[in-house]
């Protein structure tokens, strides 16, 4: 069974096209059934991050020569571009594309956290787990797919557990803060405002109380989220209506909500300046679509930074994981090994209860035949005989015909075949036999 990857993420695209083709968690489910439908798939789900998107599908008709693979990745790319109401030339030479165990070892990459733009960072584990359980509350999902992720999923626990791949605390959430350590003399005198409640948030809340950052503010669009913050780490909840008074106390500003539109605009950020008699904001926006307005980095006492814009100080952290790294690229290997052994196995299952069918019809027949024979009256010895006859003739009439137009052509290699599966060179079976 084929299985195509077309995905786009920060080695290929930068974040304003990121953005573009993010999917909003609450529209996911519809979005499986309309791709399924439009590009003729048999199974599908879909990953969406800040740092990239990816498609898994299975084609639900033949996907065997170039030409119908190529006409498969056009109707995914097409519908992607649609459902963003995007031109298809604007993704295309952003988009990468993975065949079959291509696509698997990619996806294990991925889950162990080598295809991130923070090397092994945990999260996006998570976050194909979470994709895998849209679609399959979607009904998007079935056997083929199903065996992909369960063996992706072991796979990356193995790396985790095996390698010192996330040792060291890298990610994001942890570059953010590095970078504001950087630019403020003393951070723990900071006030932070904190957009949003989700786990991205609660790891830069994690790094900044490891910091000795004592004043924290979390706003969120309810108060159930923020409130879980505030009791695992004591941080003050706001709700989002309140951010513009919350600015002018502010002298770092966090984002990352999964909003798809900017939640932070020029405006507001130019009100909360005045006040603060331009005193600067250091902001980073870790979301995709982004937060935070761009033209607010525009203004003289903002530094803003998106998730983009983190790449050096992450670059600079992760020297350390490069070792870990080529272990994992060794336990991947063995994961897409193992997962072709398996699929080699059920490919052939088809095809044994074909041929089993095939034989019990002959036998089933036969044993008919013979059974009327005696109620006839005919020597139970010649019927026995006479049974044994056909059914061996019966049997190896088609393989004998298949051997001899195999040799007529040439086409020795089946002939070599034939010979292995029926065992033809072994003497020592021949004489017990």
């Amino acid at each position: 069974m084929a299985t195509l990857l077309l995905g786009i993420n920060h080695n290929t695209a930068s974040i304003a096209i990121r953005e573009k083709v993010a999917f909003a968690p609450e529209l996911m489910r519809e979005a499986l059934k309309q791709a399924c439908d439009s590009a003729e798939l048999g199974e599908l789900a879909i990953l969406s991050t800040c740092n990239r998107t990816e498609l898994y599908c299975v084609p639900s008709h033949l996907a065997e020569s170039e030409g119908q693979r190529q006409d498969i990745e056009k109707a995914v790319l097409s519908w992607l571009a649609n459902y963003h109401q995007l031109d298809s030339d604007e993704l295309k030479n952003c988009v990468y594309t993975y065949w079959d165990e291509d696509a698997v070892r990619h996806v294990m990459k991925v889950a162990s956290g080598l295809d991130s733009m923070v090397l092994g960072e945990p999260q996006i584990l998570g976050q194909i787990k979470s994709a895998y359980a849209v679609a399959k509350e979607a009904g998007s999902v079935d056997s083929h797919l199903h065996r992909i992720f369960e063996d992706t999923f072991t796979v990356a626990k193995k790396v985790r557990t095996d390698t010192a791949i996330g040792e060291n605390p890298v990610s994001v959430a942890f570059a953010a803060v590095t970078l504001a350590q950087r630019i403020f003399e003393d951070i723990s005198k900071a006030s932070v405002l904190m957009i949003g409640a989700g786990r991205t948030i609660e790891l830069v809340v994690q790094h900044l109380r490891q910091a000795n950052v004592a004043k924290i503010v979390v706003a969120n669009r309810t108060l159930t989220h923020a409130l879980e913050l505030k009791e695992k780490y004591g941080v003050d909840e706001v709700l989002l209506s309140d951010i513009p008074e919350q600015l002018i106390n502010a002298d770092i500003v966090v984002s990352s909500t999964a909003s798809q539109l900017p939640i932070l605009g020029k405006g507001a950020v130019e009100n909360a300046l005045k006040i603060r008699k331009h005193r600067p904001i250091f902001m980073v926006d870790l979301a995709v679509p982004r937060d935070i307005e761009p033209e607010v980095g525009d203004l003289a006492d903002i530094y803003l930074y998106s998730v983009d814009d983190l790449k050096e100080v992450i670059d600079s952290n992760v020297q350390s994981r490069q070792t870990a790294a080529a272990e994992a690229e060794h336990i991947i290997e063995k994961g897409v090994l193992d997962f072709q052994h398996k699929q080699r196995s059920l490919n052939i299952v088809s095809s044994l209860k074909a041929y089993r069918d095939k034989a019990e019809s002959i036998r089933d027949t036969e044993l008919k035949k013979a059974l009327k024979s005696l109620e006839k009256g005919e020597s139970a010895e010649d019927v026995l005989a006479n049974m044994a006859r056909l059914l061996t003739n019966k049997l190896i009439h088609s393989p004998s015909v298949q051997m001899k137009k195999a040799s007529a052509e040439g086409r020795e290699e089946l002939v070599e075949l034939a010979q292995v599966l029926f065992e033809l060179n072994n003497k020592e079976t021949n004489i017990k036999k």
